[in-house]
């Protein structure tokens, strides 16, 4: 059976993308299920999320797979050579790695757009589901996630900048769809910092809502908690499971293995 996989996307920085992947990763694995998280952002935040310090060891990362896309050879590694473990039981890593930027030229110069998919093609018998966490643009690796994914969330933090940006986002996923993966849908927007009482939040959530956007209905609080858990190197469902955040975000995993969207 294959995997899902998730895209979390969003051209717009700071909407938590990171958190929002590491956190729903955490949940399905504490769940039972065999679970594997991609970094394809650079930075690597949702590496030294899940590893802290250790991320930057020099061990195997998405440098060195997608090194070996382009210098392909009899003696070519399997993708699952360059998967970590992580501190967590059931959760696996395809680790970022600064050297991402600097072959992103490459990579686009000889169109391997669709050796993402190829990799996780041959993992997706290993795992029940993969998360790919994305950089804050439309680059070569937020358009191989969306080629290799088949469902993808989109953080919206409750501002204007980022209601205008979901049009874009929604775009540009519908023309990945369109050209090259009729298979991958916009399975909701995820509503993140939410403050219930105040108005601007409430009423751009309800005006989504009205304009027929997949607004899901599990949204994340606002919380200097997730500061704690992003210094830990901890996912809140084990940091402190008994939080608001924790139980937020165990429902809105709950929202996304009841009933995907369409759109």
């Amino acid at each position: 059976m294959q995997a899902i996989r998730r895209v979390v996307f969003n051209q717009k920085g700071g909407v938590g993308k990171s958190t929002i992947t590491v956190n729903l990763a955490a949940v399905a694995a504490k769940q039972g299920k065999r679970v594997l998280l991609v970094d394809l952002d650079p930075q690597g935040n949702a590496s030294h999320y899940l590893m802290g310090s250790a991320a930057r060891d020099e061990a195997p990362s998405l440098a060195g797979l997608f090194e070996q896309m382009l210098n392909i050879s009899m003696f070519s590694k399997e993708p699952s050579d360059f998967v970590r473990a992580t501190p967590l039981p059931g959760l696996s890593l395809l680790a970022s790695h600064p050297d991402l930027a600097e072959l992103m030229g490459k990579l686009e110069a000889r169109y391997k757009m669709f050796k993402l998919k190829e990799a996780l093609d041959s993992l997706s018998g290993q795992f029940d589901e993969i998360w790919i966490d994305t950089p804050p643009a439309l680059n070569f690796f937020t358009r191989s996630a969306l080629i290799a994914a088949d469902r993808c969330l989109i953080p919206f933090d409750c501002d204007a900048f980022s209601r205008q940006a979901l049009y874009n986002l929604k775009v540009n996923t519908e023309e990945i769809r369109a050209d090259h993966n009729p298979e991958l849908f916009i399975e909701g927007i995820v509503v993140n910092q939410f403050q219930a009482r105040a108005s601007l939040p409430v009423r751009l959530v309800e005006e989504l809502k009205q304009e027929g956007l997949p607004v899901l209905s599990s949204p994340l609080s606002s919380s200097v908690k997730i500061r704690e858990s992003h210094d830990a190197a901890l996912p809140m469902v084990y940091l402190d499971p008994r939080h608001k955040l924790s139980r937020e975000f165990e429902a809105l995993y709950q929202e996304l293995a009841r009933d995907g969207r369409r759109t």
